[in-house]
């Protein structure tokens, strides 16, 4: 059984293969304190005009949710009816 630390989980790429959405890159995990075991994985949200007006909310991707952790990416299955984020290009210029 391969080990994988938490270094080899940083900023690998997340893929919804419900929808083949990227999410983003993995940022964090929380984990029971008595067990040991990972709860969730945390990916940062999109940052907002250029990353001046902060980040959206994060997301939290529940442990079962994960379905694959391979060598540059980790394949999720989640509801595909995320909030898509409005692109500011797309609301200053076609209303």
């Amino acid at each position: 059984m391969p080990i994988c630390r938490l270094y080899d989980l940083q900023n690998k790429d997340v893929i919804n293969l419900t929808d083949g959405r990227r999410l983003g890159q993995t940022y964090d995990l929380e984990f029971d304190e008595d067990t040991g075991q990972i709860v969730s994985l945390i990916v940062p949200g999109r940052p907002r005009f250029f990353g001046l007006l902060g980040r959206g909310p994060e997301l939290v991707i529940g442990f079962s949710d994960i379905k694959k952790i391979g060598f540059d990416s980790v394949l999720v299955e989640i509801d595909s009816t995320l909030p898509e984020e409005p692109s500011l290009f797309r609301s200053f210029f076609f209303k």
